[in-house]
């Protein structure tokens, strides 16, 4: 059983992935973290994220770069939406997220191409999303819980950069399968959000 978890930043759906990967006893990948682990090698190379051979040459990253805490800091959440436009990284690191998805048994995976490109064939899809404002308050949120400084102004503008970025590029852009049940978190708590998803999730397994 394979379960696509799409959706912008900060809609919940790595929340909602989890949480179903809980549920229903399958392993999660986070497919995200990829890029964020690109985007933070790119930035140890001291190379342009924006150059296609740069970003494609930071895939190669270690193994022990996935549990950087950095990579959860916007300023490579920004980086990882930057090459992720590239055909050569989104290339590279299909095969990665492909293993993932077809392992015996199944698997969650959440992003932003999961149920379009990634894994076509998903039993269950589900696109979360969230209003651009209440989004970022969530993030501010997670921002100064971590100790950081921002505003919730400067996080939308980031925010609304990151959804143009992702859903305007040509290869695997951000959007919803055509199959896929939307679920909008705007006005869900943690709780209810994840109560949705698992309903949702069942109800398309039965169907």
């Amino acid at each position: 059983m394979i379960i696509a978890v799409d959706g912008p930043t900060a809609s919940g759906k790595g929340t909602i992935a989890k949480a179903l990967a809980l549920h229903f006893g399958l392993p999660h990948l986070d497919t995200g973290l990829l890029y964020r682990a690109v985007g933070r090698q790119v930035f140890l190379n001291g190379t342009d994220p924006d150059i296609s051979g740069d970003a494609l040459a930071a895939c190669d990253f270690p193994e022990t770069l996935l549990g950087d805490p950095e990579l959860r800091t916007e300023v490579t959440g920004g980086l990882a939406s930057r090459v992720s436009i590239h055909p050569a990284v989104r290339k590279a690191l299909y095969e990665r997220q492909r293993a993932f998805a077809t392992q015996p048994g199944g698997a969650v995976l959440d992003g932003r191409d999961i149920g379009t490109v990634i894994a076509p064939e998903a039993d269950v899809k589900l696109f979360v999303t969230a209003s651009v404002a209440a989004r970022a308050q969530r993030r501010y949120r997670e921002i100064l819980e971590r100790g950081g400084t921002a505003t919730p102004s400067s996080i939308e503008d980031d925010l609304q950069r990151r959804d143009h970025r992702d859903t305007a590029r040509k290869d695997a852009p951000l959007k919803p399968a055509t199959d896929a049940l939307i679920l909008d978190t705007t006005a869900l708590g943690r709780e209810e959000a994840i109560a949705a998803a698992i309903t949702a999730a069942q109800n398309a397994l039965a169907a």
